[in-house]
């Protein structure tokens, strides 16, 4: 196509036009480059010529190191309360490495998060690197639990939901690296980590024969495997304790102290390499200065009230069970942490869970028909309002519940998310229960309140002044229960 002389004018015309408005536009500030002051949510930022000044540096740099150790403080909860647990044992309790603690009421499950009342609880650690591969012997019987690592993910379940299927039989834990063993007769896994957790519960309606049956587990070194000696045991017997993630700089010293002597997984050295400016490294020694002090403490603050968000007001898919019912999954992740095609860690599922509880297994997912649990867990109530320890509510669970061994509800104080105790004792009831009441037709009216109303037959006491939330647990899950062909009622307040 030609074009004629008055055209070519207008063409050239324009592209200077063009290419000058181009140059016009380059040359121009623009909000985050050669302005002077930047608006932003922190205040005006002041630059020269492009650079941030002292003051806007150390404001950025403030603010960066802040805002990494809050989300930090979600990705170290399963870590800390492995370690906050352990401090528990060996510092307050007396407990050492391969002696197994028992817990066995509400005195000594009262510093635990979100304990189970009705059955007793063993638990033990033990130091790979140091005391060298691990033997637990597991006997026959109704038991459930498992070796974990410092994340709190399983290397092995142990008992009913575990290879051996509560027949029993012999465990060998090896360290992270080191020689390959695997002698005839052990259930051989390795370690990611070198300090694990053992835990066990006892499952026999007799109290009496649970425990009898969890002391017959015996933890000992490999290399004293001809002569293991006695398992010791060990009580609480009620003395005090607690295993809470603390919201001061004592959890940043737990995760310090954690990894003097710990491999990091690779999805967590972007996690350590962010935390470096703040004085966190894996293998040194914590010593803060004043300023990384006060953006630690007061992230620790900020990060247990976003940890607590996450756990009470999910905001990840699928979290509600029924459709129009405020009941929650309480564990809403896999065994490894990531999503099932392993694109991403499940970062606030697990925030969620190791922020109330301790402890993962494959029969703590609830996935296993007529064996493990199920935790489902409520903060509010029908009307979609938080859980007030000064109001009364009731609760029906209906005929039938789909549980081959038993059910309980357990109330826990939200701030500390330990059992919520009383002046009427644990805030617990289950179909365990000697003297549960049941109406004609099987179901159970369950009533809450800090004022036993009259003619509650059923009643579980709450504290003014206090939220409280609950685990409804389903022991032995059955068809039902999957298919949701049986459903839990949410809590209703009981007006006057």
């Amino acid at each position: 196509m030609a074009f004629g002389p008055s055209m070519k004018s207008v063409l050239a015309a324009g592209l200077a036009t063009g290419v000058l408005a181009l140059v016009a536009c380059s040359q121009a500030p623009d909000s985050a480059g050669s302005a002077n002051e930047v608006a932003t949510r922190l205040g005006a930022l002041k630059l020269e010529n492009g650079y941030p000044t002292k003051e806007t540096a150390d404001k950025l740099y403030d603010e960066m190191d802040f805002q990494r150790a809050t989300q930090a403080y979600i990705w170290a909860l399963p870590a800390v309360g492995f370690k906050a647990l352990y401090d528990a044992q060996a510092k307050t309790l007396g407990v050492k490495n391969g002696e197994i603690l028992l817990y066995q009421d509400l005195k000594d499950k009262a510093g635990m998060l979100t304990p189970n009342i009705t059955t007793l609880y063993a638990f033990s650690f033990w130091d790979l690197a140091r005391d060298g591969p691990l033997v637990v012997e597991v006997p026959a019987g109704a038991t459930a639990g498992g070796v974990l690592d410092i994340w709190q993910q399983p290397i092995t379940d142990m008992g009913q939901t575990g290879p051996d299927k509560g027949a029993g039989g012999k465990y060998l834990i090896l360290p992270p690296g080191g020689e390959a063993l695997n002698p005839a007769g052990y259930r051989v896994v390795r370690s990611p980590t070198n300090q694990v957790w053992f835990g066990t519960r006892g499952l026999d309606p007799d109290k009496a024969v649970a425990e009898a049956t969890v002391r017959k587990h015996k933890i000992y070194a490999w290399a004293n495997r001809a002569a293991p000696g006695e398992t010791r045991y060990a009580t609480v017997a009620g003395r005090p304790w607690t295993s809470a993630q603390p919201d001061t700089l004592e959890y940043w010293r737990l995760l310090a102290e954690l990894y003097a002597n710990e491999p990091v997984a690779p999805r967590d050295r972007t996690m350590f390499g962010m935390l470096e400016p703040l004085g966190i490294q894996p293998g040194k020694p914590f010593s803060p200065d004043a300023r990384q002090t006060k953006i630690l403490t007061e992230a620790a603050k900020v990060g247990e009230l976003m940890s607590r968000t996450v756990a009470f007001d999910k905001r990840f898919a699928g979290a509600t069970v029924y459709p129009d019912k405020h009941w929650e999954y309480a564990v809403m992740f896999e065994l490894d942490q990531e999503t099932p095609n392993k694109d991403r860690v499940q970062f606030d599922q697990r925030g969620s869970w190791f922020y109330e509880a301790i402890g993962m297994s494959v029969g703590m997912q609830g996935r296993v028909l007529g064996f493990g649990q199920v935790y489902l867990e409520s903060s509010k109530d029908k009307a979609g309002a938080w859980l007030d320890g000064g109001k009364t509510y009731k609760i029906r669970v209906d005929p039938a519940p789909p549980v081959k061994q038993f059910w309980s509800i357990t109330l826990y104080d939200n701030v500390t998310r330990g059992p919520l105790v009383t002046p009427q004792g644990a805030a617990d009831i289950s179909s365990r229960k000697p003297d549960l009441v049941k109406n004609a037709d099987g179901s159970v009216d369950v009533t809450f309140g800090p004022v036993r109303p009259e003619g509650a037959a059923n009643w579980i006491q709450t504290t003014p002044g206090k939220g409280w939330f609950a685990y409804f647990r389903f022991y032995g899950p059955t068809e039902a229960y999957f298919a949701k062909s049986w459903q839990l009622n949410d809590f209703e307040q009981v007006t006057k």
